[in-house]
């Protein structure tokens, strides 16, 4: 019905558009499992072909044979009627019932002075009945009185004749095609043994489908990909999973060079580090080089910070954490600065992750509140698919048009938000980074607390 409702609200719109939502209300019901639809694609056409079959043998081949049939009954009592019209008996009709019986498996009675029951009510189908009834009004055309309901093996046929019945009982099955239900199940069992086989080589075509899927989500939230993962299935299914294997290698190996790149950087350039602070220590105490080491400071921090957010944690494990272990940590490093955090979790506290990069992701969208904030409210609400935490702060927040520069690795914001020496401008680039190597992301928006809303959204 709710189709039929959709199509009369769209009866005064134009058509394009009524045909656009009624094939959006059937696309929305439809599965969209390819297993499903491909089922569909196997299974609608074998429904169709044995409808319009099975329509066809009852419209036709049933009808045909049961008009045949019911037909030559008729034609067999019709010439009983004849001969008792033209050979009279007086006495019996004894010899005539052994006749018929012996020769046309037929039992009949001739009852002088009876007349017809009353009609009996007419099946709501019956095929027998409209043709059996067709037939004799045809071909004998005198008044009768019919039960093809009664006994489900005989008829019983009366007919008026001039001071007496006929009554004629008969086989069902010499009127009546009655196996006809044989091709049915025939039709029915032969389909389901069908449906059965390509389902199950549905199945194994669609298993090497869900484990590449599997494979690629997989690398896609960062973590190490089924071992047991090989291309298989079809040739376009063993395709895009070896080009997804040789990508997956290829982009391994491009941060592992890239890793090793930042490795050797970073030694080089603690060395001179290094070689700069020790030259500062042997000139001694002179408030002229305090600048000139406090420069040297800020450079080993920001040579950290770059490090971190290029190796961004990809090398760590999948494991279980707590996020109240988590978030009190955080709680109590507010604490400890005199700030105000509070915290509450809405479903399951265990949440599977890579354990130090997620607590850096929480650390460094806490410490953001903490610096430019004096209270903090996280709410964290793990369901079966995604894991949300959100950050709404009493701060300055960010303006609107900036929010997305934030995340540009080195970015800071103008003097006036008072960073302190601390501050690389890497914070949230590497928060980022850290959530979409999760398969996630972190966005930014108000509070309603007056300050910055943080977002966190990784798969569960």
């Amino acid at each position: 019905m709710a189709i039929f409702d959709a199509i009369r609200r769209d009866q005064d719109k134009p058509p394009a558009n009524a045909y656009k939502r009624v094939t959006r209300w059937i696309r929305r019901r439809l599965p969209t499992g390819l297993f499903a639809r491909s089922l569909l694609i196997i299974i609608v056409p074998i429904l169709i072909l044995q409808t319009v079959v099975a329509f066809v043998f009852m419209e036709r081949h049933w009808q045909t044979v049961t008009q045949r049939l019911s037909s030559s009954v008729t034609q067999e009592i019709a010439a009983i009627i004849d001969i008792i019209e033209t050979y009279p008996h007086e006495a019996d009709y004894g010899e005539l019932v052994r006749i018929v019986e012996d020769n046309l498996g037929m039992r009949i009675s001739v009852e002088p002075g009876e007349k017809l029951p009353a009609p009996r009510p007419k099946p709501f189908f019956s095929l027998l009945d409209q043709t059996l009834t067709s037939e004799i009004t045809r071909q004998i055309g005198r008044p009768f009185w019919i039960d093809t309901v009664g006994n489900s093996r005989l008829l019983e046929i009366r007919i008026q004749l001039e001071g007496e019945i006929l009554r004629v009982f008969v086989n069902r099955n010499r009127a009546y095609a009655a196996n006809s239900h044989i091709f049915i199940v025939w039709m029915v069992g032969t389909s389901l043994v069908l449906i059965i086989m390509s389902t199950l080589f549905l199945r194994g075509q669609i298993r090497p489908i869900l484990a590449l899927a599997q494979a690629a989500e997989s690398f896609g939230k960062g973590q190490k990909s089924p071992e047991d993962f090989s291309p298989r299935g079809a040739d376009e299914v063993r395709r895009a999973g070896l080009a997804f294997i040789l990508m997956r290698e290829r982009i391994e190996r491009q941060m592992e060079q890239r890793t090793a790149m930042l490795t050797g950087v970073s030694h080089d350039l603690r060395t001179i580090l290094t070689r700069f602070k020790l030259q500062l220590a042997l000139a001694g105490d002179n408030p002229e080089l305090d600048n000139l080491n406090k420069d040297v400071e800020d450079m080993q921090t920001m040579l950290e910070g770059y490090m971190a957010f290029a190796r961004g944690e990809a090398e760590e494990d999948v494991g279980e954490v707590l996020l109240s272990d988590v978030l009190e940590k955080v709680a109590a490093d507010f604490t400890l600065h005199g700030k105000e955090m509070t915290w509450k979790i809405d479903g399951d506290d265990r949440v599977k992750v890579r354990p130090n990069a997620f607590a850096r992701l929480i650390g460094n969208l806490a410490s953001n509140s903490r610096r430019y904030a004096k209270r903090l409210e996280v709410d964290a609400r793990h369901s079966a698919k995604w894991l949300t935490v959100t950050f709404d702060d009493d701060g300055p927040g960010i303006p609107e048009e900036v929010r997305d520069d934030v995340f540009k690795p080195f970015y800071r914001l103008d003097e006036a938000r008072n960073l302190d020496s601390s501050g690389t401008g890497l914070g949230l680039a590497i928060a980022r980074d850290i959530a979409r190597s999760h398969g996630g992301n972190v966005t930014l928006g108000d509070s309603p607390l007056g300050g910055l809303r943080a977002t966190v959204r990784i798969p569960a």
